[in-house]
């Protein structure tokens, strides 16, 4: 264990002790009802204590409770909390960033190492640090920090920034000398164009960022130093902490390239006192505009022949008090495409965003504006099946379609209207609005419909077939039943509760590699969205502080308003706390006939509560008729034909409306077939 460093000074929670013993919080929760010895909590509230780290360390250490698997660093983070405010850890944080990285603080704007415990701290990381991965360490204690303060610090998420990044590349495809960011925050866009322009170019490039909060400005800095994209002492790396707008730390700069998510909706952006500053080339940005003004900062920016990309909510392509600035980048060639995102692609998750992609004016030649045009893509609705599993981004159809349509390869989903036409008493840049539904209608795509109808079909007529065809002239008495709690007693199957989990250990949106899925709510797939680092959920399972299906176990959602029951057939899932997991003995119990039994509405009715809409089912009170282990089988068989059906039915439901809205969408362009 890391030499102490002031733990009798730090707080630390259940969960946090989980982390550093690596167990679970259910292990530590026993620990403390099970020993008279444990450490009494120092702080916090009854449902949140906290403890001395110090005398937990002790403890633990007394009791042989450590796993010689835990992270260390997970001893540390409680202390790197206890530092102070967040700017002040996240301060430190960069501190030691530089210090992995090679480089000092050179124009910090705070030196830890003037505090004695923050210097005992830094030597610790660094001692930890020496014979590993110096950049994991870094990495380790930015996404706890970045976790810690996610309510106050918006990233962009990586995916986003490198498909920034390689349209800045493909519309600029000859040297690149400097990438600028006035609102980098944790600096991640200004690494996407580091990975992007590869490693013979990395001498030549400039980094240069501006960010309001300190904390991240510096952050940034050790982010470019420790990733390898920094040369000695920084002299290409210029991140400034500042109010870009008001006080722009890189005003003679012109960058080759310029990527940028701004802040979004803020009021208090300096419009009276920026009246008259000369960026505003095509208008003075209305108090309500302050993304236009980082779009004309952007732009005032730019090298000749300079491409920038803004992140930008979609009101900001059709607000009325807008138009007129939208009008005058139109005229001058300066905006050159509008992309419409999926939702969930950056905060906030619930709105479809948008891109600018803008480029120096004088880029290129024309002669008025009947001879420019504006790319409009609408990559809204990319998806796949997977990613729609997933319930997250597709982002390798998002970023081909994107792509693809501005190298000039597809039109698929796209439109390049002439500025003229874009002039009229709304401006409206909207994606939408102007690229027509039945470009999705095409010859080919009513083709992969119909033979998805067709198949969905096939499928329904072949389940309806084999049930239409069972016997049902010699129905005699109903089985005897038997409860699910009865089969609990008698071992034929073990109820597994799903379990609160710590939120800090969440991933949400898109799969990260290796990740477990959580399931909360209903069971139905393709409702996940919430993930579980792999180590967590081995660590997890091994102290039973979270329930972890196997294969043929049958998952129950608790909640009467979002009854559903399936047999788990995937991977190994996590299960929250409205679920529950009824593992069979397969010598006793078929898990199809247990599914088909629990899953019929007159059971749900007699075992539900019926106390209001978050009413919840008692498994125990469910029951299933007494058969043998071959007559299950059998049923079990007559069950998968069931869900075969209903799941057709579905289908064929979903694809047919589409079908349905394309051929209407036809019809009413007058483009189908008069014969």
């Amino acid at each position: 264990m890391p030499a102490n460093t002031g733990a009798a000074r730090v707080g630390v929670t259940l969960a946090e002790i989980a982390r550093i013993a690596g167990v679970g919080r259910a292990a530590v929760s026993n620990w403390r009802r099970r020993y008279g010895n444990f450490p009494s909590p120092i702080g916090g509230t009854d449902t949140s204590p906290q403890f001395s780290l110090s005398e937990v360390e002790a403890w633990l250490e007394r009791e042989n409770k450590l796993n010689d698997k835990a992270n260390p660093l997970d001893r540390l983070w409680p202390e790197y909390e206890s530092l102070g405010d967040r700017e002040e850890t996240g301060l430190f944080i960069a501190h030691v960033g530089l210090r992995l990285s090679g480089e000092q603080a050179i124009g910090a704007q705070h030196d830890p190492a003037v505090d004695r415990r923050q210097a005992q701290l830094m030597e610790t990381t660094l001692e930890l640090a020496s014979s590993g991965d110096r950049q994991a360490v870094f990495q380790f204690l930015l996404e706890r920090w970045l976790r810690t303060h996610v309510r106050q610090v918006a990233t962009t998420p990586p995916p986003l920034a490198d498909l920034m990044a390689q349209i800045t590349a493909a519309l600029h495809p000859g040297e690149m000398r400097s990438v600028l960011d006035p609102a980098c925050g944790a600096g991640t866009l200004l690494l996407a164009a580091g990975r992007q322009w590869g490693a013979g170019q990395r001498s030549f490039i400039r980094f240069l960022g501006q960010d309001a909060d300190p904390a991240l400005a510096e952050l940034t800095r050790a982010r470019l130093a420790i990733s390898g994209f920094s040369e000695a002492g920084l002299s290409n790396v210029s991140s400034v902490a500042g109010d870009t707008l008001r006080a722009d730390a890189h005003p003679d700069v012109r960058a080759d390239a310029v990527l940028c998510n701004p802040p979004s909706n803020e009021r208090d952006w300096g419009h009276a006192e920026l009246a008259t500053d000369p960026r505003w080339l095509y208008g003075q940005p209305p108090r309500t505009e302050p993304e236009l003004a980082w779009v004309q900062h952007a732009v005032a920016a730019l090298a000749p022949g300079g491409v920038a990309v803004l992140v930008l909510p979609p009101a900001v392509a059709a607000r009325r008090a807008g138009r007129r600035i939208r009008a005058g980048l139109l005229r001058a060639g300066v905006l050159r495409a509008v992309i419409a995102l999926p939702p969930g692609a950056a905060p906030p998750y619930g709105v479809g965003l948008h891109l600018w992609v803008l480029q120096a004016e004088g880029a290129t030649p024309h002669s008025g504006p009947g001879q420019v045009e504006l790319m409009l893509v609408d990559a809204a609705h990319d998806t796949s099946p997977t990613a729609v599993e997933r319930n997250g981004i597709d982002w390798p159809t998002v970023t081909a379609h994107v792509l693809d349509v501005l190298s000039g390869r597809s039109t698929m989903g796209s439109v390049s209207l002439p500025v003229v036409d874009l002039l009229d008493d709304q401006v409206d840049l909207t994606p939408a609005r102007h690229i027509p539904r039945t470009q999705a209608a095409t010859a080919t795509d009513l083709q992969r419909l119909w033979v998805q109808f067709d198949a969905n079909a096939s499928d329904t007529r072949h389940a309806a077939a084999a049930l239409s065809n069972l016997d049902l002239s010699s129905l005699d008495g109903s089985a005897s039943l038997i409860g699910i709690g009865e089969l609990e007693r008698a071992g034929a199957l073990e109820i597994r509760p799903g379990q609160g989990i710590p939120d800090d250990l969440v991933r949400r949106g898109e799969r990260p590699a290796g990740e477990v899925r959580v399931l909360t709510g209903t069971p139905t797939p393709g409702q996940e969205r919430f993930w579980l680092p792999a180590s967590a959920v081995t660590a997890g399972a091994r102290d039973g502080s979270l329930t972890v299906t196997a294969t043929h176990d049958v998952i129950v959602s608790v909640l009467a308003r979002a009854f559903d029951v399936r047999v788990e057939s995937e991977a190994s899932s996590v299960l929250g706390p409205q679920l529950s997991a009824l593992r069979v003995n397969p010598a006793i119990l078929d898990p199809w006939f247990l599914a088909g039994c629990l899953r019929a509405p007159a059971n749900v009715q007699q075992a539900g509560t019926h106390a209001s809409t978050t009413s919840r089912i008692d498994v125990r009170r469910l029951h299933i008729p007494r058969l043998s282990l071959v007559d299950q089988r059998h049923y079990g068989k007559i069950y998968r034909t069931i869900l075969a059906f209903e799941n057709s039915l579905q289908d064929m439901k979903q694809v047919g409306a589409e079908l349905s809205r394309s051929l209407g969408d036809l019809l009413a362009a007058g483009q189908l077939p008069r014969s």
